[in-house]
Order: C-alpha cells, then structure tokens, then sequence
C-alpha cells in the first residue's frame, strides 16, 4: 500500500514527454517528472520514490530524499513566515508548513526549530509541529532499561533536558545525568535509564551502575591497538575530548582507566597511557 510522505518502491507503468507515471494503486497514477527519472527507466521497471502532495495539492513523486518524513522529528529551519504560518527547509522544492495552531511558540524566519512531521487528515498534505508531545505516544512497549536509543533535544525543564526517543516517544535527561551542556536540536545516542509507572522515561547519555563497564575498557583497549599502544587520552584530559571519542563522562572513563590500570593492561602517565 502507498505511504504519502514515506520511501516507496512503485512501478512505472506508462512514459510521457514530461517524465512517468508511476502505479500508485488506489491513490491512481502518480507522475514522476522527467528530472527525477533515474537514467534508462523501462515499462515495469520499480523505482524508489518519496511520495507528497505538490503546490496544487496534486500528489506527486520524486527520488530525493526530504530531511525528515512523515513520523519522524527532525531540527530544520525557518525560512518564510506568513498569514499561513510558518515554512520550513526540508530538502525538496516545495517547503514545509507548520500551521500556526501547531505552533508551540511565535517562529521567526531564520530560526531553526524541532518539528514532528504528520500527515494531514482531510488531505494528503504533509504537515509539521513543534508540539511534539501532540503527535508522540505515551505507550512504551518497544523500550527497556538499558537500551540504546537515538535522542533528539527538543527542550529544557528545571529538572534537565527534553529529548525526543527514536522519533516516536519523549524523554527527560536529569541535570545529574548530563555531564555537558546540549543544545536544542542537537542529534546524539543514549540510553533508556528508567520506564516509570506512569510511562515517563528517563534518559541518560551513558549506561549506568556499571553497565558497559566492560565494553568501555573494549573501547579503550582497541583505541590504543589502533594508535600504536599509545594515546593522549588521559585521566587529566578534557571531558569534552573523552566525551567525542568514547560518549562517556570523565568520571567513566577514568573508572574504567583504574580498571585497566589494576588489571596490569595499561600504563598511566601524566601526558599519555600505554598499552601492555
């Protein structure tokens, strides 16, 4: 079934002047324009497509690929505000719009913003919002302690930091658990730390009470390997430094370290450890 607004494998079933119709099923043939038609296209042949409605609403399709779909969240940014609301860059000619009643504040041109794509409806408009809690579920069934998952920061609170969850969910890192400062939209891993009762998830930016603890001293163990037997990267670098090369805090890390260090793997000096 043909997914507005989503990748989809369609069929060209018929060339004109002006590019091919693609077998779009019960939504009827969908043009593809002679720009997007990939080079020595055949009757029948199956193309990989992104399906959306064009300026006159007019479904239509295109083989680049949008910055963000339809279900998925995505920090992009303002580029016209007008008596229709706002217009976002996304990647394909016609921009994106986010109503002014899925506005959950003012948006300026030039402006970036987290925005949740859906999918209009009474149309086959694709729309946006940045209130992202309006169009994410509360079930979590798809998570678990300890998981790894791709977070989004879509906010702050007085109690830390608001991330969206794979697209689907929203989390809160604790002030404790973020070792460094995160700017809106930034894009980064973390993990599921806590599911509560009442389907709130807590999130953190490394696993906790030892939980990869081993896995680390991996980590560290094969990054020496791979410089030679040595790295700068000691207890006494920079948090920023350790955090880029290994996403753990300095306390982890130097944890780990001690492990190695105790263990008779490595040698720790001021400017450097080695590898044994």
């Amino acid at each position: 079934m043909l997914k507005i607004g989503k990748m989809n494998r369609l069929q060209a079933i018929k060339q004109v002047d002006f590019g091919v119709y693609l077998d779009g099923g019960d939504l009827g043939n969908i043009l593809l324009p002679s720009r997007y038609v990939p080079k020595d296209t055949n009757y029948m042949d199956e193309v990989d497509v992104f399906i959306y409605a064009d300026s006159e609403d007019q479904l239509i399709a295109t083989t680049e690929t949008p910055k963000a779909m339809v279900g998925q969240t995505a920090y992009l940014k303002c580029i016209e505000v007008n008596d229709v609301g706002a217009f976002f860059d996304w990647g394909l000619p016609k921009d994106l719009l986010v109503p002014y009643s899925e506005q959950h504040v003012p948006m300026e041109a030039g402006k970036s913003y987290v925005l949740h794509l859906f999918l209009d409806g009474y149309a086959h408009r694709i729309l946006a919002s940045s209130r992202i809690n309006r169009h994410l579920t509360d079930l979590n069934d798809d998570f678990e302690k300890g998981q790894e998952v791709d977070m989004l920061i879509c906010g702050r609170s007085e109690l830390g930091y608001k991330a969206v969850i794979n697209h689907t969910h929203t989390g809160l890192i604790f002030k404790d658990d973020a070792f460094k400062p995160l700017k809106y939209g930034k894009q980064l891993k973390g993990f599921i730390k806590e599911i509560r009762s009442d389907n709130k998830i807590g999130l953190s930016l490394q696993r906790h009470a030892g939980e990869g603890r081993d896995e680390l001293s991996e980590q560290i163990l094969q990054h020496l390997r791979n410089n030679g037997g040595t790295s700068t990267l000691t207890d006494k670098s920079a948090p920023d430094d350790i955090y880029h090369h290994f996403n753990v805090s300095k306390k982890n890390y130097k944890k780990a370290l001690g492990g190695l260090f105790k263990a008779k793997k490595i040698l720790i000096a001021r400017d450097k450890i080695t590898l044994l």
